[in-house]
């Protein structure tokens, strides 16, 4: 092959990687080559966005398997529409066991700038959700930072964590397959992102409550080693997993309510979707109360420890991170109505049942009394289930991550929503974040002080994104999280750095074991 032949082959290849095509209307359509076919998107705003790309095959085939890279196509393939969600027992539209999608946003294709990847997986614990909803739309993001978005669906409840290995050897993998699907996803990414304008070696993944748990999972699985170089859990911890003793009760549990036994177990491969899902109400036998857990398993193949216990990963050490909360976490998922009618007779009790912690209710009642004159049962009752059962594991991992000397940023959201009864709540940071406060569903409300605040975090994002450090203009010096200071970004207007906020209670319910919720 002669040089000027090689260099035309070139400059082909990198035109199929990335084109803007013209339609008879005159409209220009962005189609991007990658690795089993080739895909058209749409241009909003000047971002191009593809949507309902497979990053993996149809898991019908693979039910309880490891997931299996999509089939190639010929010609193009339209991607303007989001994929499938998992099957789930939510109301979530679209749901189907061929749900590998993910969703790009770019500033440009086919160009020689290499842009930071942010990899969002969404919340719902690992039991519902998808990436579709329009407070994760990417484009305000990818137009503020000049940044390639990233969203996916993935398998999720008993889909994605039913823990078959003890009964058949060929579900090896069973327990683990929602964060296998995760990891198909990354490696898709490190494949084809530069084509979308991304730079493979600038991922950092991202994700608040169930999303940030399944990124403090992966620190810990050998397998996603490399495949990200950044993480932020947003109100998503994950202290423990699974233990595979326990997740053999919950899949014991849950096959008795679809009559399947070890004798019939192939018919599982079989059953509709739909008694699968219905079957997720089978009451947990280790909680005692609501639908049956599913997540995560230390099953020793893909996950050989805990993700933060007894220590912060090793494998992890290099990842800067960051970890957040908001202030009012429980006052987004406690929402029955008696709990607003407190009386302190009736306190005791619910907060009994809500702290996730073995721990006098008179002891926590008094201490909060003197710490708070004139606090209400209401307010009580919030700021201590929120302290001990959504700060905690938060605060183990900025522990470890210090203990280690690989410290994490830590931060707090106090900016509170327009609901007066729901004020920080859990979810609140994610409008933010994703600079959609004028979406569907975004608690912020789109104020002019909402707004403000999403520059805020969405700038604090795309900074940690390019360079590993959450530093920008927009907020003060920010230092990494230790144990002598406990430095803390609060994000308020104005934001400000504090040491050991919610210290009192913070020492409070160290006093007793943190045992994370359905592990």
């Amino acid at each position: 092959m002669t040089p000027v032949t090689n260099r035309r082959s070139l400059l082909l290849a990198g035109l199929t990687a990335g084109v803007l095509t013209t339609g008879a209307s005159g409209a220009q359509s962005p189609v991007v080559k990658t690795s089993a076919g080739k895909v058209q998107g749409t241009t909003e705003q000047g971002i191009h966005a593809f949507k309902g790309i497979p990053y993996g095959a149809d898991t019908r085939a693979t039910r309880f398997e490891a997931p299996q890279p999509p089939k190639p196509w010929r010609g193009l393939r339209k991607a303007l529409a989001y994929g499938p969600a998992s099957p789930q027992a939510t109301n979530e539209p679209n749901q189907s066991e061929d749900c590998l999608y993910l969703n790009v946003w770019t500033p440009e294709i086919g160009g020689k700038a290499k842009r930071a990847v942010m990899f969002y997986i969404h919340g719902g614990a690992y039991s519902g959700g998808s990436g579709s909803a329009a407070i994760y739309d990417g484009v305000n993001l990818a137009k503020r930072g000049d940044v390639v978005v990233v969203t996916i669906n993935h398998r999720l409840n008993a889909f994605g964590y039913l823990y078959l290995a003890h009964l058949d050897s060929r579900y090896a993998d069973s327990g683990n397959v929602g964060q296998l699907d995760i990891l198909l996803a990354l490696k898709w990414v490190q494949e084809n992102i530069a084509a979308f304008g991304g730079d493979a070696s600038r991922v950092m993944v991202f994700g608040q409550s169930g999303g940030g748990a399944k990124i403090a999972t992966m620190m810990a699985m050998p397998a996603a080693k490399g495949l990200f170089h950044r993480a932020a859990t947003m109100s998503g911890q994950q202290v423990t997993a699974s233990g595979p003793l326990h997740a053999q009760e919950r899949t014991e549990a849950f096959l008795k309510t679809l009559g399947i036994t070890k004798a019939n177990l192939g018919e599982l491969k079989t059953l509709p979707q739909e008694k699968l899902v219905a079957a997720l109400s089978t009451k947990d036998p280790i909680i005692g109360s609501g639908g049956v857990y599913f997540g995560p398993v230390l099953d020793m193949k893909h996950l050989l420890r805990h993700p933060f216990y007894p220590d912060a990963p090793a494998q992890s050490a290099n990842i800067p991170m960051m970890i957040g909360n908001t202030h009012d976490e429980t006052r987004a998922f406690i929402s029955d109505p008696g709990v607003y009618k407190l009386t302190w007779e009736e306190l005791p009790e619910r907060l009994a049942k809500n702290m996730r912690v073995d721990i006098l209710p008179s002891v926590v009642i008094e201490q909060y009394k003197s710490w708070f004159t004139g606090i209400s049962p209401t307010d009580l009752f919030f700021l201590a289930t929120t302290a001990s059962r959504s700060w905690r594991a938060a605060i183990i991992e900025a522990e470890e991550r210090a203990k280690a000397g690989t410290p994490a940023y830590a931060y707090q959201v106090d900016w509170a929503t327009p609901d007066e009864r729901r004020r920080a709540m859990h979810t609140t940071d994610i409008p933010l974040v994703f600079d959609n406060t004028d979406k569907e569903g975004a608690a912020t409300g789109n104020s002019e002080h909402a707004r403000k605040m999403a520059a805020m975090m969405s700038e604090t994002f795309i900074a940690f994104a390019k360079t590993g450090s959450p530093n920008n203009p927009l907020i003060p010096s920010w230092t990494p999280y230790s144990m002598a200071e406990r430095e803390t970004m609060v994000f308020d207007l104005p934001p400000h750095l504090e040491k050991d906020p919610r210290g009192r209670e913070r020492k409070l319910f160290e006093k007793v074991p943190f045992i994370q919720q359905g592990t």
